[in-house]
């Protein structure tokens, strides 16, 4: 009866040991705060991609994209909010500094002719599709 038991309950040890190990592994994640920031959003179409992510109280002047191959790299700085010398800080959630977002698009794009808009703390980039990465129709000749 004592084996029975056993494999019985071996494999739930083993579901179990796994399961916490998994939780381990996302909870250190997270503590260290490596998840991917800022989130985004992409949609294409046989024409365009379009990124959108939210940045609500970052500077345009201070969110940069750049495009290399068929990624897009959005990079950004937040400055710290302004407080006086005797402000202590109760909880701070926002983050501030430096983030680098690398988005891996479905095709190469026309960076020339790449338009971005920051509105209400969104940030929407459009993407044309590049002329040479279209499909084209070939003709069949016939004599």
């Amino acid at each position: 009866m004592v084996l029975n038991r056993m494999f019985f309950e071996e494999p739930w040890h083993e579901v179990e040991r796994i399961q916490n190990e998994m939780n381990r592994l996302f909870n250190s994640r997270l503590s260290r705060g490596r998840l991917a920031y800022p989130a985004v959003n992409v949609w294409n179409d046989s024409e365009k991609v379009i990124v959108t992510t939210e940045l609500p109280g970052y500077d345009p002047q201070k969110i940069d994209l750049s495009i290399l191959n068929d990624e897009l790299v959005i990079r950004g700085k937040r400055e710290p909010e302004k407080s006086g010398d005797d402000i202590q800080i109760h909880r701070q959630e926002r983050p501030i500094g430096d983030f680098e977002r690398t988005v891996a698009l479905p095709y190469r794009v026309d960076s020339e002719k790449v338009d971005a808009h920051y509105e209400k703390g969104v940030l929407t980039i459009t993407l044309p599709r590049a002329e040479s990465d279209k499909p084209r129709k070939i003709s069949i000749k016939s004599k």
